[in-house]
């Protein structure tokens, strides 16, 4: 499972026109679910993510967590986290979970986020999203739970 993080002072994503899911402060995290991913990649990735200190402490270091700030997250599923640029020049998504693995360790891991006491908001699964946001710092981290 990859994901990547982003620290927001506000993000949203729209399917259609329509906003499906806003937050204020927190992070946008989008969410690749690979073939051989697994519950145990979604449990390691929601409980880092909830505990990892990337949020400015007074002076202004990178030393609190999104818990403990009470921010929230806005989790957008994005298949293309999973592409294989290896070889040619367009990617092969072969990697990527089918969509009805994908559906269920997305929703498995909003789960286990809620579960470290995060507020939660998503994109829509499998739908064409427009997703917008306001990077904070910036920052942006990367975490593959294959790298523990």
């Amino acid at each position: 499972m990859i994901t990547v993080l982003q620290r927001v002072s506000e993000a949203g994503v729209e399917v259609e026109g329509e906003t499906v899911g806003a937050i204020g402060a927190g992070l946008l995290i989008l969410l690749g679910v690979s073939i051989e991913d697994s519950e145990q990649d979604a449990d390691y990735l929601a409980a880092k993510i909830a505990g990892l200190r990337i949020f400015p402490d007074q002076k202004g270091n990178m030393n609190i967590s999104l818990r403990d700030v009470q921010g929230s997250a806005l989790v957008v599923s994005q298949f293309t986290l999973c592409a294989n640029c290896k070889k040619g020049k367009r990617p092969s998504f072969n990697r990527a979970a089918p969509p009805e693995k994908g559906k269920r360790l997305y929703n498995y891991f909003i789960d286990r986020l809620r579960a470290e006491k995060v507020p939660v908001k998503t994109g829509s699964f499998g739908a064409m999203m427009e997703v917008r946001l306001v990077n904070q710092g910036p920052v942006t981290i990367v975490l593959d739970s294959k790298e523990k």
